[in-house]
């Protein structure tokens, strides 16, 4: 008879650096979301380690001393993994392995290992592959360390090729096809964009986890897959949807991260296709997130980055039913004002002043403003329509009711 076997989380340390480029906050907001992403992979943090330095150490990221301080913490309480916060070069990957003597991984692994649980399409794998070939290629030397000393002599003269070049050969052949792969798919992806016709489209981002997917079931009637947790949605759903009089499509796409990995930006160049050709983007910001000012900054980067900063844009403040804000007493004369005590009401008025009302708070988990939000769309939709196409005919005339 088989004895079931408990599943426990993997108990993790993380570790993280305060430097000249980022202060104690910004170190601790980093942490806090990569024990989020720990959390997301099925992982639990049990402690983290700091360390203020001018730069990272380049050979063990963090001091000597620091590193010894760690490994006696995990020999003592048996910790399995090690989580740093910042990519981690090969060199250094293995100097902190030889001095831990456990599982190591950075932030960009970590995410890896996140896409590559969340992929469900042959899609969204290919894409995931290649990403992570091309993070493990100039880190295979690590897996193969008991093979750096080859042995010579009678009988023992090869080709002249090591094992780890070998494997080093096969990961570059293994780029090389999901690349070719991925060309196929594009260019299947591109005629299916073509095949949509000439409807506006629309496109749903942001950061990841700030309910995009919830936004877009909600509008287009879709069941979309949408979970409390960092990227559970990879793939591209598209859904035509219909407000008043005027059809559009409405896309659905991968959440956004702070340093987020080159090697995801370049394989997922099909998906972030979608927002470059949309004729309009909705951002979608978590306003009850402490942080969602240097989170919609982070998108904007990358908007920047895939050349699609210039689009309209409607801001999308979601999550007003989760909104709080920090109080002063009465009797208290020191405590100063900051963002943190706006009221969601002077929030409004700040954003909007900003955005020249082009922006919405919504909550849609609550369905909360939809009414508003969907009046907005239908606006630039048609405004865009109308430039588009200046005499086409609508699917019938606008109307109002009459009371």
């Amino acid at each position: 008879m088989i004895d079931k076997k408990k599943v426990t989380s993997e108990k993790t340390v993380l570790i993280g650096v305060v430097t000249q480029h980022q202060d104690e906050i910004k170190a601790k907001e980093f942490l806090d979301e990569l024990e989020f992403l720990v959390e997301t992979a099925g992982g639990v943090s049990v402690k983290r380690f700091v360390q203020n330095v001018e730069k990272p150490h380049p050979k063990t990221f963090i001091g000597s001393g620091k590193l010894e301080e760690v490994k006696r913490y995990i020999d003592t309480h048996h910790i399995g993994t090690a989580v740093f916060d910042d990519e981690l070069s090969p060199a250094q990957l293995r100097n902190i392995e030889k001095v831990l003597d456990c599982k190591i991984l950075d932030r960009t692994n970590l995410i890896l290992d996140i896409f590559a649980e969340r992929a469900q399409t042959s899609y969204a794998r290919t894409q995931v592959a290649l990403a992570q070939c091309q993070y493990l290629l100039p880190r295979l030397t690590k897996l193969w360390t008991h093979l750096d000393k080859q042995k010579g002599g009678i009988g023992l003269r090869g080709p002249g090729e090591t094992e780890i070049e070998t494997d080093r050969r096969i990961v570059r052949d293994q780029i090389s096809v999901l690349k070719k792969r991925l060309l196929v798919i594009d260019k299947q992806m591109a005629i299916q964009r073509k095949n949509r016709g000439q409807l506006v489209r629309v496109a749903i981002v942001g950061y990841t986890n700030v309910g995009k997917s919830t936004l877009m079931n909600v509008i287009s009637k879709s069941d979309v897959f949408a979970e409390n947790k960092l990227f559970a949605t990879l793939d591209t759903t598209v859904r035509k949807v219909v407000i008043k009089n005027l059809p559009f499509l409405m896309t659905d796409t991968v959440g956004f991260i702070r340093k987020l990995p080159t090697q995801l930006v370049e394989s997922f160049k099909s998906t972030l296709d979608e927002v470059r050709e949309a004729d309009l983007l909705l951002h979608v910001v978590d306003i009850s997130h402490k942080n969602f000012v240097d989170h919609m900054e982070s998108v904007n980067t990358i908007l920047s980055d895939i050349e699609s900063s210039d689009k309209p844009v409607i801001m999308v403040f979601n999550m007003i039913d989760a909104y709080e804000h920090e109080t002063i007493d009465e009797d208290d004369l020191v405590t100063e004002k900051t963002k943190a005590h706006f009221t969601l009401e002077e929030l409004k008025k700040s954003w909007m002043a900003k955005m020249e009302n082009n922006c919405i708070f919504i909550s849609a988990l609550h369905k909360q403003n939809l009414e508003e939000f969907k009046s907005n769309v239908y606006e630039e939709v048609k405004r865009i329509h109308i430039k588009r196409f200046p005499y086409n005919s609508f699917l019938y005339e606008e109307y109002t009711e009459e009371s």
